[in-house]
């Protein structure tokens, strides 16, 4: 400022800039008698050297509104925000990114004061501003870059709920937009690069295509020289290599994002009335979602809650506050714990009455009639069993109800929309882990038409055989008409990579999902049992826990630490190819019109959460990929075990029984059998529930 005051002058806008910032660190300081005089001045140096008209100046009232709103003199701060809107919505147009922020800031004005009318007409405006804004840049950019500018938007997403739900619990119009903005806002990042891709391939021009193929084969390169591990070479280098590769691969993703985006359709935002003309009349959305409660009042955020909002075919929205998410994520570790080892079964109808008395009793009495639960967890609660939890009559959840796993239920919408099927079934099973043979490729390429256990760090990560697959895709097989069955040396990740849409695609092989993973991955621990992943944790062996706070890790892709093994595998030598198969690389695969994936692995449901935007890990790589329905599992699966239940399963879709009813009557075959949860409760369905009619065509 003192440098700026001498060589500009005393009036220049660039010192009212310096004073503008050193009242926001006296501000932030709590010193607000210091800050309030630099702010006037800054705002006085503005409105003569700039005109009263200026966007500077309505930041500086913006800003010298906030200190009296932070002071609790709302008398003082509202003229000045209205005027600072009045400036912006006439310099800057009415839907531009500071008018938001300015009718953002009036309804925290009036929420601090109680006036839940007020603050709701502001907070509508600002929001659906920032929905317009949102689609365009969305439309643009890496899913890096998508990330960091819906992360500038969480804080008033946490401010409609905190409106509704802590501030006017009873409020119609507040649980409407609360509601409105969790289905336009969560999964959005994977709706738009789900678009991306899909755009893409739909307009696959021969400009376009070798763009596509370069991000497809940077993909590969970095998940390749990741997964062949440091070896003889220099750290510093492999490091250096692996970040290249990185940049690359997110350059082209920037290219192909932005091209895409001439492809893209202006559509409408969603309202709740378009999600639930879909909902069928024997269910109900259960839309979880993870909020921070704001005390505008005392300026401060409030640990996080979950809440959930319950939407049926008709009738209005209906909520409740679940409470602390600490509380409930920990007994949602506990639950995880008990039913992921075929121990205690008490030990699993304990923690799981526990978890539903949190979790799903405050739900029921909103859940009516509904026999079909269409659930859309937020946060841990993607990672839970929901069908093993146990109600107050000591009944599992699925006794009582279909339940199918959404991200959001925007869903519904995208659901609408199928593709068709290009392929037979194609089955992969039993890869021979140590020997690859690609003459499965050709066959593909022919066929399109328009107690071992199955999931240690990288590079020494090895798989042995798995029996039981064999078995099982020989049962599954006979169902099907003409499908394409790739095992042993067969089953390649280049053969995998060659689908084009097959009606469905079962995988039945080891999967993994590796927590935390360094740049230079350390010695892994050893345990060679079927798909079996190694994460070191504080956690007991065999238990789930998030990774040490003290533990050297990577900002790695989690796309690029979850993957299915096949065949050439353990030598990292599949013609070209290591065998390993990534989420990254599962994007590249071309599966709009694959109507169902099995993934008869382990821990392929299994991932890093997000809040808001479900699992990075495989789950979401099939979606990006283009398909429909998924049937994945959320932890190690026994390997005899889990052919019985394929087998099952095939059956009742052969009879005619929807997608996710049909794993509900397995599991419940299956209890009735007296069967541990472990056995019947890792598989999960998301995704489109109802029956395959064209199960045996294409």
């Amino acid at each position: 400022m003192e440098i700026r005051e001498t060589a500009l002058g005393e009036s220049h806008p660039h010192v009212a800039n310096s004073l503008n910032n050193l009242a926001a660190l006296y501000r932030n300081q709590g010193n607000y008698d210091a800050a309030e005089p630099l702010y006037l001045r800054s705002l006085e140096i503005y409105e003569i050297a700039l005109g009263e008209s200026h966007p500077h100046v309505a930041t500086s009232l913006n800003n010298l509104a906030g200190l009296y709103g932070a002071q609790g003199n709302y008398d003082a701060a509202e003229p000045l925000y209205r005027r600072s809107l009045e400036i912006r919505e006439t310099a800057l147009g009415e839907s531009h990114p500071s008018v938001a922020t300015s009718l953002n800031n009036l309804a925290t004005l009036y929420q601090a004061q109680g006036d839940t009318s007020q603050s709701l007409g502001f907070l509508q405006r600002g929001l659906d501003i920032q929905e317009t804004n949102l689609a365009q840049n969305l439309a643009i950019g890496s899913e890096a870059r998508k990330q960091a500018y819906i992360a500038t938007l969480s804080g008033r997403t946490h401010q409609t709920l905190s409106l509704h739900l802590q501030d006017a619990p009873d409020h119609p119009q507040a649980a409407r937009l609360a509601l409105t903005t969790v289905l336009r806002r969560k999964g959005r990042i994977l709706d738009a690069v789900t678009e991306t891709q899909q755009l893409l391939r739909d307009n696959l021009s021969p400009e376009l295509a070798p763009l596509l193929d370069e991000y497809t084969n940077a993909q590969t390169q970095l998940a390749t020289r990741l997964y062949a591990g440091l070896g003889d070479q220099d750290p510093d280098l492999y490091r250096s290599e692996i970040e290249t590769l990185r940049q690359q691969v997110e350059q082209l993703e920037n290219d192909l994002s932005r091209r895409s985006a001439e492809f893209r359709v202006a559509t409408e935002p969603v309202e709740i009335e378009a999600v639930q003309a879909l909902i069928p009349n024997d269910a109900a959305l259960v839309e979880l979602v993870q909020y921070h409660p704001t005390n505008w009042s005392e300026g401060r955020r409030e640990t996080s809650r979950y809440a959930a909002y319950i939407l049926h075919a008709s009738g209005d929205p209906q909520w409740v506050d679940l409470g602390d998410a600490n509380t409930i994520d920990n007994a949602a570790f506990a639950f995880l714990n008990a039913t992921r080892v075929p121990n205690s079964e008490q030990r699993v109808q304990t923690t799981g009455r526990q978890l539903d008395d949190l979790l799903m009793a405050p739900i029921r009495p909103l859940l009516g009639d509904a026999t079909h639960l269409l659930l859309s967890p937020d946060g841990q609660l993607n990672l839970i069993p929901f069908a093993a939890l146990v109600d107050e009559d000591n009944r599992y959840l699925v006794e009582s109800y279909q339940l199918t796993h959404l991200t959001t239920g925007r869903d519904l919408l995208r659901l609408q929309n199928p593709r068709p099927s290009r392929q037979p079934p194609v089955l992969f099973a039993n890869p021979n882990y140590d020997d690859a043979d690609t003459s499965a490729v050709m066959q593909l390429a022919q066929a399109t038409r328009g107690e071992s256990q199955r999931s240690m760090e990288i590079k020494d990560l090895q798989f042995g055989e798995l029996p039981g697959t064999q078995r099982e895709v020989e049962a599954i097989a006979p169902l099907l008409d003409n499908p394409i069955v790739l095992t042993e040396a067969e089953a390649t990740e280049n053969a995998l990579k060659q689908v084009q849409a097959p009606s469905i695609l079962h995988l039945a092989t080891h999967g993994f999902f590796l927590q935390d993973v360094e740049f230079v991955p350390p010695q892994p621990l050893r345990d060679f049992t079927r798909g079996d992943v190694i994460v070191v944790t504080d956690a007991q062996p065999g238990q789930f826990a998030p990774p040490p706070s003290n533990r050297p890790t990577s900002s790695e892709n989690p796309l690029l630490r979850s993957g299915l093994a096949l065949a050439g595998f353990n030598s990292r030598d599949s013609e070209g190819e290591d065998g390993v198969l990534t989420a990254l690389e599962v994007v590249g695969l071309d599966l709009r019109g694959t109507r169902l994936v099995v993934m008869s692995a382990c821990e392929t449901g299994v991932g890093d959460v997000a809040n808001g935007e479900g699992v990075y890990g495989l789950r979401r790589a099939f979606v990006m990929a283009g398909a429909e329905s998924q049937l994945m599992s959320l932890w190690k699966v026994a390997d005899e075990e889990t052919a019985d239940l394929m087998g099952d399963y095939y059956q009742r879709l052969l009879a005619g029984e929807g997608r996710s009813e049909a794993l509900r009557e397995v599991q419940l075959d299956w209890l009735s059998r007296g069967a541990h949860p472990y056995y019947w409760a890792s598989f999960l369905f998301s995704g489109q529930w109802t029956p395959m009619d064209d199960f045996t065509e294409m």
